[in-house]
């Protein structure tokens, strides 16, 4: 099958994309609103833009309401956030976080999820994860303003969290790591199975 992308409908160039670029790393970030409503939502655009500086991305589709989800409006509001990484003991927890909840009602209270204080940001931390990046707004990014577009947010890394346990010869243990990967439609991958690949 062919596809001329720009002659698709929304909902169909997004299948196509979210079905073959997989798996996806998951980026789930908690923010708080100015009201000091705690937020915790995942998106699986989601990737490392820079090292030196350290920098990571997500990109929001915007919803068909026209409006920025609650992440982006409480970022451009104080500028801060928690980016968490999920694994399969937090995957569950992780996709409540999907529901559309009301402003007003926090995700962490909704799911059951235990949090503690960051260490260099006001936004909360799950405390059952394993890998946390603590950020600060650098950059938004508008492809457009219609249902659909994305908006890519650019993050600067200010405090790297790691279990201890999973830190390893300065690095993290890719087989204790346990990370999830979105795949299209409600699906998801594991690595619970790693295989290396010597560069040439």
């Amino acid at each position: 099958m062919n596809f001329e992308a720009q002659s698709l409908p929304t909902p169909d160039i997004y299948r196509l994309l979210v079905g073959g670029i997989t798996p996806r790393p998951i980026a789930w970030i908690s923010t708080v609103s100015p009201d000091g409503v705690d937020n915790l939502a995942p998106y699986s655009f989601f990737n490392v833009a820079s090292v030196n500086p350290p920098v990571l991305s997500y990109t929001q589709v915007l919803p068909q309401t026209g409006e920025d989800k609650d992440t982006l409006k409480n970022l451009l509001a104080n500028g801060e956030c928690v980016v968490h990484i999920v694994n399969s003991a937090s995957m569950e927890q992780m996709n409540q976080t999907c529901a559309l909840l009301p402003s007003e009602q926090s995700e962490f209270e909704f799911a059951g999820i235990r949090s503690q204080p960051s260490e260099t940001v006001t936004p909360k931390s799950v405390s059952e994860s394993s890998v946390r990046y603590e950020c600060t707004l650098r950059e938004v990014i508008r492809m457009g303003e219609t249902a659909g577009s994305g908006t890519m947010v650019l993050l600067d890394v200010k405090h790297v969290y790691v279990e201890d346990s999973l830190f390893e010869d300065s690095q993290i243990d890719q087989h204790q790591l346990d990370s999830v990967g979105k795949m299209g439609g409600d699906y998801y991958s594991f690595t619970a199975e790693l295989k290396a690949l010597k560069r040439p």
